[in-house]
């Protein structure tokens, strides 16, 4: 059976995840960290997109990012993920596939969820219990933004979308990762299943149709949403075919 197309973005706004084969590392040391990184900014510098944020956790890759032109997320991702793991295997003497399936790719075209994205990957190693606070992580974009460089991160268009002066921006930028995310910008294979599937799946679980859920009293909503939850849905896609508020299904 062939793969679906990637859907592409209106916006040219995407989040970007790729794991290790099997989950397995895909880095071992800090000299595998900085490797990617520079293989990211040469390739930014070549296809000329901008980055917002990146977390490199040990087995898998967030990445937050704009195309300049349509379509050029799939050369973008081609370009790091093919020269990252040429390097790898050459550096620790194996071959074959490092990075599992293909690269998961979302479109964000509604730019309301912009700063939450940027929250949600810069929290990855406190919510994996790597950090007790997102600033002791060395291997995501969160300190570039306290340092304000802009030699990988496009810094600045977050930080003046924040607010025009830069020292408020900054703290802005500083109180909102002090707030748990818990919105979910998890890409998996679910994914792939249109709204018309989910609400069959939805009905499946619960004899009932997807829209019916929000009409219930709060405590039944919350174990519907809860069951649901518990059966791999995630919060956007039962906000998209639900009706309810991300905040409210997160918060369950």
């Amino acid at each position: 059976m062939s793969r679906p197309p990637r859907i592409l973005s209106d916006t040219g706004l995407y989040h970007v995840i790729f794991r290790g084969l099997n989950r397995q590392n895909i880095f071992e040391e800090k000299e595998d960290y900085k490797k990617l990184k520079e293989i990211i900014k040469k390739v930014k510098d070549e296809k000329k997109f901008e980055l917002y944020a990146y977390c490199m956790m040990t087995n898998h890759v967030h990445l937050f990012l704009k195309e300049a032109n349509l379509g050029d997320i799939k050369k973008i991702m081609h370009k790091i993920l093919t020269t990252y793991v040429v390097w790898y295997n050459r550096k620790y003497q194996r071959s074959g596939s490092l990075i599992g399936n293909r690269y998961k790719s979302e479109p964000i075209e509604d730019e309301n969820y912009y700063f939450e994205l940027i929250r949600y990957i810069h929290q990855n190693p406190l919510k994996a219990g790597l950090v007790q606070d997102v600033r002791d992580y060395k291997w995501s974009s969160y300190n570039e933004y306290i340092k304000k460089s802009d030699d990988l991160i496009d810094v600045n268009f977050t930080l003046e979308a924040l607010d025009d002066d830069k020292n408020r921006a900054l703290s802005y930028f500083i109180q909102l990762h002090q707030l748990i995310s818990d919105a979910d910008f998890s890409l998996s294979d679910n994914k792939k299943l249109t709204d018309e599937q989910i609400r069959r799946k939805i009905y499946k679980i619960t004899k009932m149709d997807a829209n019916e859920i929000v009409l219930k009293s709060k405590t039944e909503r919350n174990e519907i949403l809860s069951l649901l939850r518990q059966s791999g849905f995630t919060i956007a896609q039962l906000e998209r075919v639900t009706g309810i508020s991300r905040g409210i299904i997160g918060r369950v």
